[in-house]
């Protein structure tokens, strides 16, 4: 019975060995992860280590115009207003040289003042004899612009208003200076100088300060290209003044009126020119004022 024990506990602790060396002998398991466990992101965000300032942005600075000073918006400029329309350049050229356009834009800011520009085409200079402008002082040539310039507003149904001669730019016409008619017949508007008849064409720019108008002629004054003649005044009659008197005494003399007959004062002979005595004597009491010579008959 004891040998039966042993080979009993022997057996038994053979089984026990053999169990502990395959234990030993697998992998520990992985431990089971329980199910509410926090997942980690997979890329947790790097926060850095100092925070950027933020400036404030800039406000953008106020576009400044281009040197315009503010009174002068809006102010119309003529020979932008002829350039953009276009076939007004020989006209735009005498504006500019004969400072007209000049004058224009200033009076036009400056004060409340109004014109009236009629504007030749370039066809209208065109038919002119060659030479015609070019001919003329540079005086001359600013009257033919201001010719064509008249100093208020004058809207198309605004004409027939106008009392001949219309003053202009050019001169006074209370002094008969440079005279512009018109004449309105219905919708049309005829305009004279007295050497140029024309008709009133489209509207080119319109409003409270400025009216343009086109005309297909050059519109040419009497003053310079048919001036009048100039005449001399008249040399006035010789006036005979009457000799003063002289007291001689108690007698007072009397002047006597005499009377000179210029036709008689030189008388023409076949031997020659002879020269009156009697005339001599007349005009020698004239000028010296002498009385009581006596002349003989």
């Amino acid at each position: 019975m004891t040998k039966q024990r042993a080979l009993f506990s022997l057996s038994i602790l053979l089984v026990f060995l053999l169990h502990c060396n395959t234990t030993l002998g697998q992998p520990a398991a992985a431990p089971a992860q329980s199910a509410n466990a926090p997942v980690q992101p997979a890329n947790a965000p790097v926060q850095p280590a100092t925070p950027p300032v933020v400036q404030p942005a800039k406000a953008p600075a106020p576009v400044q115009s281009a040197k315009v000073p503010p009174t002068q918006k809006g102010v119309p400029d003529v020979t932008k207003i002829l350039g953009k329309a276009g076939g007004f350049s020989v006209f735009i050229r005498l504006l500019k040289s004969t400072g007209v356009s000049d004058q224009l834009y200033g009076q036009l800011n400056n004060s409340n003042n109004g014109f009236t520009i009629f504007a030749p085409t370039d066809a209208a200079f065109s038919s002119l004899k060659a030479g015609t402008i070019n001919s003329l002082s540079d005086l001359q040539k600013t009257q033919l612009v201001q010719f064509h310039i008249l100093n208020t507003v004058v809207t198309l149904s605004n004409f027939q208003t106008l009392s001949n001669p219309v003053p202009t730019e050019a001169g006074d016409t209370s002094a008969s200076e440079f005279p512009l008619t018109v004449i309105t017949a219905g919708n049309q508007v005829n305009i004279s100088t007295g050497l140029v008849n024309t008709t009133l064409g489209g509207t080119v720019y319109s409003d409270n300060q400025l009216d343009i108008y086109q005309v297909e002629k050059v519109l040419l004054p009497l003053d310079i290209f048919n001036p009048k003649p100039k005449h001399k005044a008249p040399a006035s009659a010789p006036t005979l003044s009457t000799p003063k008197t002289k007291d001689n005494g108690d007698e007072d003399s009397q002047s006597v009126p005499i009377e000179v007959d210029e036709s008689s004062a030189v008388s023409l002979s076949g031997h020659g020119i002879l020269v009156s005595i009697e005339v001599i004597l007349v005009a020698f009491i004239l000028t010296k004022g002498l009385r009581g010579v006596y002349v003989p008959a």
